[in-house]
């Protein structure tokens, strides 16, 4: 029996018209871009970390290569391995800042894969703990997110800049 994934809270999402706007993670990735309005918490020579503005769980982030392509398969060499350099930096200040008991970690290739944005890869870190689906999801059909996206860029962006200058 296929269970159901309930995430109403991600309707501004949906019903936003995302062709019109451009490609989000490229407005992110833009040198003049202000970090805190497109929640940009690390830069990195080839790579941002953000935090997903519709997010599943609080502290939801996704890490993106500057360059704007779909295709992990003809990333150059040096910033596929900073995708995946950044991507355990982000984890690690993910698991200090948020504490999760486990977290998600995935992309999607291609729109028939699920990707949201299918032109512009990205990773998902998705921090999880015991207990966090329980009835409000269920039957409320509501995901209560625990946390200000303000709070949380906030404590990010310094954890990300205290990671880095070590």
């Amino acid at each position: 029996m296929m269970e159901q994934l309930w995430s109403p809270w991600r309707s501004a999402y949906i019903a936003s018209d995302q062709s019109s706007e451009g490609c989000f993670l490229c407005k992110a990735a833009a040198p003049d871009a202000e970090q805190r309005l497109v929640l940009v918490v690390a830069r990195f020579e080839f790579t941002i970390v953000l935090l997903n503005r519709y997010p599943y769980n609080a502290g939801h982030l996704l890490i993106a290569p500057k360059e704007h392509t779909g295709n992990l398969g003809v990333l150059p060499t040096a910033q596929a391995h900073e995708l995946m350099d950044v991507t355990q930096v982000a984890l690690r200040v993910l698991q200090a800042e948020m504490r999760p008991h486990g977290v998600n970690l995935g992309g999607n290739l291609g729109a028939a894969a699920g990707a949201g944005v299918p032109d512009h890869l990205h990773i998902h870190l998705v921090p999880r703990w015991n207990g966090d689906t329980n009835f409000m999801p269920v039957i409320g059909e509501v995901k209560v997110v625990s946390e200000q996206i303000d709070e949380i860029w906030d404590r990010f962006s310094k954890a990300f800049c205290d990671s880095t200058s070590r």
